[in-house]
């Protein structure tokens, strides 16, 4: 009797092993092409977020209303925009998020902290000063709740999320707008009040600028002739998208307080200066060509792009400081 006869079994499983189609070669071959499309999915929906919205896509103005609004409307719509793009844009608010593609992703988050970081500081001048009469007078209700949700921790992602605290916070800016138009809350575009909100703003670029630069072998000096602390090439980008979502903030509210102090740029001789600084923001708001960020010598062959952008807000600085000055002035 031959072998194969006298165990069946035995003649079944060298069948199989010789053919090489079992079930579990199958079901990694299915997993395995699951997987491959979940990475491509997940590739073309990251870079579909990471795409950043164009200075001509703000929606100021509600359907039909006139050019002609209230005093101080225009900043406080421009801002309440801001966060509304920051939370409604492709994505959504990703700085938060946990799982891909969003959490794989950092050129957007950077850059949403830039906006962020304009979002608050802008909150910040309109709950001090240009929502009050004097320093003695009572803050606005709306914007003393606003302020502090807008300084939320932006990474926080559950209980309760960012968005969540964001989401109120523009519900209390919204509530200040309608009050506003209807003639229930108070804007003060006064000299000091615009000079107080440039002087953050100055802050806020020259720091920018003083990081982008020290991405390069020679950076600048502290006060006390020592050198300071070297931006890591890991992190240029992100400073980099910082800078162009902070730039990019910038000339929406510019643009902004351009028409609500109208009057103040125009008796103080400032309205050339402020445009000039518009124009010098906008140029960072130029299509990267580039899929990284170089950061190639300054005479090299390769580009470096911190610098260029460090070049732009630093020219934006000078001009924010001399526009601070002007406002100053009796």
């Amino acid at each position: 009797m031959r072998l194969s006869e006298r165990f069946p079994r035995f003649r079944g499983n060298r069948s199989r092993s010789t053919d090489g189609t079992g079930s579990g070669g199958t079901i990694g071959r299915v997993i395995g092409l699951i997987l491959l499309v979940y990475l491509l999915i997940c590739l073309l929906v990251g870079w579909y977020w990471s795409q950043e919205p164009d200075l001509d896509e703000l929606n100021v103005l509600p359907v039909g209303a006139g050019q002609e609004l209230t005093t101080g409307s225009h900043t406080a719509r421009t801002l309440h925009s801001l966060v509304a793009v920051l939370l409604d844009k492709p994505g959504g608010f990703i700085s938060n998020d946990i799982a891909p593609p969003g959490i794989w992703l950092d050129n957007m988050p950077s850059w949403e902290f830039g906006v962020l970081v304009q979002v608050r500081d802008m909150t910040r001048a309109m709950r001090r000063d240009m929502a009050r009469s004097q320093s003695q007078s009572t803050e606005d209700p709306d914007l003393a709740k606003a302020e502090p949700l807008f300084h939320f921790d932006h990474n926080s992602w559950a209980l309760p999320a960012s968005e969540r605290e964001y989401r109120t916070g523009l519900r209390l800016l919204g509530n200040y707008i309608t009050r506003l138009e209807s003639g229930n809350a108070s804007f003060y575009a006064r000299a000091d009040n615009l000079a107080g909100w440039i002087g953050d703003a100055s802050t806020r670029m020259g720091s920018l600028s003083q990081r982008l630069s020290a991405s390069v072998a020679r950076v600048p000096l502290t006060d006390g002739g020592r050198e300071r602390k070297r931006t890591p090439w890991m992190e240029i980008d992100n400073v980099f998208y910082e800078a162009r979502g902070s730039a990019w903030a910038m000339v929406h509210l510019l643009r902004a307080v351009e028409r609500d102090y109208a009057d103040v740029l125009a008796n103080k001789n400032a309205l050339v200066s402020l445009r000039q600084i518009i124009r010098e923001l906008e140029a960072t708001q130029a299509p990267m060509w580039s899929p990284v960020i170089l950061n190639g010598g300054g005479f090299g062959i390769f580009a470096n792009h911190s610098l260029v952008m460090a070049n732009y807000l630093s020219r934006a600085n000078a001009g924010l400081i001399d526009l601070r000055r002007l406002l100053e002035q009796g």
